[in-house]
């Protein structure tokens, strides 16, 4: 994995990164962003001009409103979007991340704030999801809400996301960007982006230098 230093302007100006579709589907959006750019070791990207952290309001697993901006403020957060029904890759990120935030110091634990925004709020209800994330590891936050609030709020992360949709043999499948994005604890703005094939090694890796607000 190699780590690259990209501007915020190469990402808008495909306005979104990559789309998945869980369960292996190939991506029907042409919404792809070219990252190109200075690269050292290592897993994240590391963005030159960092995003602000959107100020979303939605509804988290106790059925109770939740501030991003204001309940993560001075803390390192990780937020990932996407959906309890995937059956490959956002359980696959959460679980990677699950493992390798146990490799923590406990107080460094407590800091770190994992937020899972989901992309099929129609199915993630509270309960479904914090019953879906508990299994990944209780701390995890999870978030859904109006599906047009979580889209505007991805977006503004370069994170593209579709409306959930019925295939042809019944299975419901969301399309969504599966990027993992580091906000600093410091700064407030999330400046290090991971892809889906993160690895736990790499996160084990990195986590320590994200608490700190450090690049890794």
């Amino acid at each position: 994995m190699r780590t690259t230093r990209v501007t915020v302007a190469a990402l808008a100006a495909a306005a979104v990164l990559t789309l998945t579709a869980c369960g292996g589907e190939t991506p029907k959006s042409d919404s792809v962003t070219q990252i190109t750019g200075q690269s050292k070791a290592g897993a994240a990207t590391v963005l030159d001009r960092p995003f602000s952290k959107p100020g979303l309001v939605l509804t988290d697993t106790t059925g109770k409103p939740w501030n991003l901006r204001e309940q993560t403020k001075g803390k390192p957060t990780l937020i990932y979007f996407g959906y309890t029904n995937c059956p490959d890759v956002c359980p696959l990120t959460m679980s990677n991340i699950a493992v390798a935030k146990k490799a923590l110091p406990k107080a460094d634990q407590d800091k770190l704030q994992v937020v899972f925004v989901t992309t099929d709020p129609e199915r993630d209800t509270p309960e479904s999801l914090g019953s879906w994330l508990k299994a990944q590891d209780p701390s995890f936050i999870g978030l859904t809400g109006d599906f047009a609030t979580i889209q505007a709020g991805a977006r503004s992360l370069g994170i593209g996301i579709e409306p959930a949709r019925k295939e042809a043999d019944g299975s419901v499948v969301s399309m969504h960007g599966a990027q993992v994005i580091a906000f600093s604890p410091k700064t407030e703005e999330g400046y290090l982006l991971y892809g889906e094939s993160t690895t736990v090694d790499d996160y084990t890796k990195d986590l320590p230098k994200i608490v700190k607000g450090e690049n890794p």
